[in-house]
């Protein structure tokens, strides 16, 4: 079972990239939230595939990566 919502209610979404990133560095993230779901994607290649965790999830990722 996917938790990404359809792709019809992506067009609305607010992607928002790390403020450790740079304009000019190579390897950036960019994440969007809904109610369901936390979406993932390449800043380089935003029509490519994205990663989609559910918000607890997500969560205790950041918790982890800023101990």
């Amino acid at each position: 079972m996917s938790i990404e919502p359809s792709a019809a209610g992506l067009s609305g979404l607010t992607w928002v990239k790390s403020t450790y990133s740079t304009n000019d560095g190579p390897n950036c993230v960019e994440v969007a939230h809904t109610p369901a779901a936390v979406l993932v994607r390449d800043s380089k290649r935003p029509e490519y595939a994205r990663l989609a965790v559910t918000p607890a999830a997500w969560s205790g990722f950041v918790a982890h990566a800023a101990a």
